[in-house]
């Protein structure tokens, strides 16, 4: 009866009362989104990713986790922008993961999500996670 009065939304809209609303009726402005409601969208939106990558990309699954984790963490710019990093990707391809994560710097990606690019970069030249402060 509820997807009947509310209706079934998949992207966001202002309902009668302007409120953002999503799905059933969520009213995203005053309820929002649990912790345990984002981490199954997170998980959904990584194995979409994750598939996307392996598609597109011969070598993706010889990669090692971590370099395939910094690729799936570029890739929520869209998998159409992760593959304009064409030199990025040919130093890839042939595992010169230094020339890659200077690749992944010098773009304009990297000016515009600043430490992340850095700590992205990093992770590609070691193939380890970065230690925590």
């Amino acid at each position: 009866m509820l997807i009947l009065h509310e209706g079934l939304k998949k992207k966001p809209y202002r309902d009668t009362v302007g409120k953002l609303t999503i799905g059933v009726g969520r009213n995203l402005d005053d309820i929002g989104i649990t912790v345990d409601e984002s981490m199954v969208l997170l998980a959904n939106d990584i194995r979409e990713k994750r598939g996307e990558l392996s598609y597109y990309l011969d070598f993706f699954e010889q990669l090692d986790q971590v370099r395939q984790e910094v690729l799936i963490d570029m890739c929520f710019m869209g998998i159409g922008n992760l593959l304009e990093f064409k030199k990025m990707l040919a130093a890839l391809e042939v595992r010169d993961f230094e020339k890659a994560a200077e690749e992944m710097l010098e773009s304009k990606w990297a000016s515009q999500v600043k430490g992340r690019s850095i700590m992205l970069a990093g992770m590609m030249v070691t193939g380890k996670y970065p230690l925590n402060p």
